[in-house]
């Protein structure tokens, strides 16, 4: 069933399949429990017919026409500066990131149509009581902040990626050194003296990278997407705008090809730590590697995230779900006297080792 939706601001209409209840006419919207289209009315299923995402080349990255305006508009956050992008027939009305309902619909084109997602798997209640929890084991936050912790506005928000699969050929060259010890005496004293052994490296190294990770958006820090990690990206799938109904998606922020680039350094670090893995060694004098990659492909995917804040002394603490797997990442408050103490603490017991050591001269 199709229905006509007038976009404010804009002299246009446009047409969109709207997914209706077959047996009541309701909009339906997607069941992470269930994992097919519910009617949150009547209870009816609808199963998604979507296969499994496919890897594309890179040279195909940025086609000019793969925009994904005909099935999603854009708002902006007046607060926070958020965007969210939500399907056509959907009204936001909170900013999922900060909870103000200061936002605006805005005529910014949606961006690249993803061509994969991780679909939720975990409901709001579940994650809910994950991000309980993970409070309760913060030793630093306040134990009033810990016993009283209310999650408020969880939302479901699909989160823009690219991960990124290649074949790697390198090749390395480097200075190692391993420390080794002399024994000399001085004025009747015996010294124990730590020198170093270098030796030089150098060989080729085959590495295969899959599904390397790299967000699109900046709106949650990429340390916090890193925590909630694995997305179990390689079981994605292929994208339908049918997932979106009763979520939104963040906006992209960095496109492929930059993205490319945060990968491409991923990899790079990677590659020298795996190569310095094959070699006992202690220090680095000096160390290169030239990395090629080849036969690269993307996916660029959403990835399943409830966002939603605590609220302590007036301020909100955000934190982040994995909609897939249940891992909560953010931040919480820090209990300056459980801080103090744990330094105090450490100083005591730094100042007792001393004294144990003076005293046994």
């Amino acid at each position: 069933m199709e229905e006509i939706v007038q976009i404010t601001g804009e002299e246009k209409q446009r047409e969109t399949a709207i997914a209706k209840c077959p047996a009541c006419g309701a909009n339906m919207v997607f069941s992470p429990e269930k994992g097919e289209l519910e009617c949150p009315y009547c209870g009816t299923l609808s199963e998604i017919k979507a296969d499994d995402s496919e890897e594309k080349s890179l040279s195909e990255l940025m086609k000019a026409n793969n925009t994904w305006s005909s099935e999603t508009h854009v708002f902006r956050c007046q607060n926070c500066g958020a965007s969210q992008i939500i399907g056509i027939n959907e009204i936001s009305k909170a900013c999922s990131f900060c909870g103000t309902t200061n936002i605006v619909e805005t005529n910014e084109i949606a961006g690249v149509k993803p061509n994969a997602v991780v679909p939720f798997a975990i409901t709001i209640k579940q994650a809910v009581e994950n991000v309980k929890a993970w409070v309760k084991k913060k030793f630093f936050a306040p134990s009033r902040f810990k016993k009283e912790v209310k999650p408020e506005n969880v939302s479901g928000v699909y989160n823009p990626a690219f991960t990124f699969d290649t074949q790697t050929y390198s090749t390395y060259y480097g200075v190692l050194g391993k420390y080794y010890y002399e024994t000399r005496t001085v004025n009747g004293k015996t010294e124990r003296i730590r020198k170093i052994r270098y030796f030089t490296v150098s060989g080729n190294y085959d590495a295969f990278f899959d599904d390397v990770l790299i967000q699109a958006s900046r709106t949650i820090e990429q340390k916090f997407v890193d925590k909630m990690q694995p997305f179990e990206t390689n079981d994605s799938k292929e994208y339908t705008a049918e997932y979106l109904n009763g979520f939104s998606a963040s906006q992209y922020e960095r496109d492929g090809m930059e993205c490319w680039e945060l990968a491409k350094e991923k990899i790079h670090a990677r590659v020298k730590s795996l190569i310095l893995s094959q070699y006992v060694y202690d220090v680095v004098s000096s160390f290169s590697v030239n990395v090629a990659c080849e036969d690269i492909t993307y996916k660029y995917v959403l990835l399943p995230v409830y966002v939603g804040h605590c609220k302590w002394n007036k301020k909100n603490y955000n934190f982040y779900v994995n909609g897939k797997n249940g891992k909560v990442a953010g931040k919480t408050p820090l209990s300056a006297l459980k801080i103090i103490g744990t330094v105090l603490l450490g100083l005591a017991v730094v100042a007792g080792i001393v004294a144990l050591v003076y005293l046994t001269e």
